[in-house]
């Protein structure tokens, strides 16, 4: 079917798919980063419940390194305040793709409707609800 297509129109699905998959990527990182957000706030919330002379651990790649109770609570204070900021950005960039891919469907649908879409309906239609060969 794009064979048919003007190039301009390729162009276009080919930009269409590219943000859509630019969606999909933005959408799986914004998700990831909630979901770390969320655990990082249960955790600031389960540190108020904590005394603050119980000895602690905080996990620093694949070890378990003894810390002080400030250090920890502000270790997650920063990670929340900067997951915020990340998931901001993401529901920013999230809506700049979403905005982009709806200008783009709009254009190739003026382009297909204005370049030529009436032919499928104009003189020359038998045939053209016959058995698709290709």
């Amino acid at each position: 079917m794009q064979g048919n297509l003007p190039p301009e129109a390729q162009e276009k699905i080919e930009e269409l798919q590219d943000l859509q998959e630019t969606a999909q990527n933005v959408a799986m990182q914004k998700q990831q980063s909630e979901s770390t957000l969320s655990e990082s706030e249960a955790a600031l919330d389960q540190l108020e419940n904590i005394d603050e002379e119980t000895t602690m651990y905080q996990q620093v790649g694949e070890l378990l390194v003894e810390t002080e109770y400030g250090e920890a609570q502000e270790s997650l204070e920063e990670k929340v305040d900067s997951l915020e900021v990340r998931v901001e950005t993401l529901n920013k960039q999230e809506e700049r793709v979403q905005e982009r891919f709806e200008e783009l469907q709009q254009e190739l649908q003026e382009m297909l409707q204005g370049g030529g879409a009436g032919g499928p309906q104009g003189p020359g239609g038998p045939g053209m609800g016959g058995p698709g060969g290709d």
